[in-house]
């Protein structure tokens, strides 16, 4: 596939997709894989000395419907300062009716997106590049985010590392494609997320259950990466 077909590619299989319920913030599988994701990124923030993100820039690639730019307001990130980029037209026109005005949200393919070279903090992915299939795309979407970087900004990176035998639209990225995607970076990574299908049985049984489960590394499928670029 020529690496310009991707975006379209991308939009394609998301309109396949019929999720329903599935990933509703109120099923208690859901908002605890949110809340546990949460709790690694502020550890995270604390070990590299973040005490404030009001004063950072930061940039979501593929924000949706904005969930996790109002996570980063609720965590005191300034409206101003957020940038929101995403490719599908519906998920952007969410996006703009729930954020605040002062943050812009841009809808289209986010490897071309107007963002200043060397101007963010922060530049954040959450399960962007799974549903990316083509490894030059890959690439030049990756290395469009690390133009974007301040020296001694970081990749905010959180993605799931297994392939979905259920799901041929998405494929797993594991640590060592990351580091290829990445080369200069350092990284340094967390196993968080207690495998979706074991998620959801165990909470039909309790959901209690979900934090202890989700506390062996062997049972989660997604990595919280932090990628810093050098000063």
């Amino acid at each position: 596939m020529n690496p310009e077909d991707e975006p379209r590619a991308v939009a394609e299989r998301y309109a396949r997709r019929h999720d329903g319920d599935r990933y509703s913030p109120l099923r208690p599988e859901i908002w605890q894989t949110v809340q546990q994701r949460e709790r690694s990124l502020l550890r995270r923030l604390a070990a590299v000395g973040v005490r404030s993100l009001a004063p950072l820039a930061i940039t979501e690639v593929g924000c949706g419907g904005g969930g996790n730019l109002l996570e980063l307001l609720r965590l005191g990130a300034s409206p101003e300062r957020l940038t929101g980029l995403e490719l599908l037209p519906e998920r952007h026109a969410q996006a703009r009716r729930v954020l605040p005005e002062a943050l812009t949200v841009w809808q289209g393919d986010a490897s071309v997106a107007p963002v200043a070279l060397s101007s963010q903090d922060l530049v954040l992915q959450y399960t962007v590049f799974s549903s990316l299939l083509d490894d030059s795309f890959q690439q030049q979407l990756a290395a469009a985010m690390w133009r974007w970087l301040k020296p001694g900004g970081a990749v905010l990176w959180y993605d799931f590392t297994v392939d979905n035998p259920k799901n041929r639209d998405v494929r797993g990225v594991p640590l060592a494609r990351v580091r290829e995607l990445f080369p200069e970076g350092r990284l340094r990574a967390e196993r968080v997320t207690l495998a979706p299908p074991l998620a959801r049985v165990a909470c039909r049984l309790h959901p209690a259950l979900y934090r202890p489960l989700a506390a062996l590394p062997g049972l989660c499928t997604h990595v919280l990466a932090w990628i810093a670029k050098p000063a």
